[in-house]
């Protein structure tokens, strides 16, 4: 979705058009959209030619503040009742997996803050063109 509007260079871009580009309903787009503008990353202007638009540039939006705007930020989770700690296996597999889990975490969210939405953008650019970008778009 980002992408979209980050292709649209400024133009606002409704939620209808976004839905049918990640072939979703444009309510279930308008609740991310309302996720991504409580995270600063996306602002709407009302109107006949309304829509959305990033609220900064893209090259300042990585893709973990995507992921932290719209994710729980839960890689991997734990049972919530916990092992039965009375068995020996019970009582040590927490801690053994936490480690794992945290080193999981951590490569996720570093690959993700190394990518911003502009080269996101990029990338599409160089595989479909601007000129077919571009029909798109309008």
């Amino acid at each position: 979705m980002l992408a979209i509007l980050a292709l649209a260079r400024g133009t606002p871009v409704t939620s209808e058009a976004i839905a049918h580009s990640v072939n979703t309903n444009a309510a279930f787009v308008r609740r991310l959209l309302g996720a991504l503008a409580r995270a600063g990353l996306t602002k709407t202007m009302m109107g006949p030619t309304g829509g959305a638009l990033l609220k900064r540039s893209a090259a300042k939006i990585t893709l973990l503040d995507v992921y932290r705007a719209v994710d729980d930020q839960v890689v991997f989770a734990f049972h919530t009742h916990g092992p039965n700690l009375a068995c020996p296996i019970g009582q040590c597999i927490t801690p053994i997996l936490e480690p794992e889990v945290d080193r999981a975490t951590c490569a996720l969210e570093s690959s993700l803050a190394s990518t911003t939405i502009a080269e996101v953008a990029d990338r599409i650019t160089a595989r479909v063109g601007l000129e077919k970008l571009g029909r798109m778009l309008d």
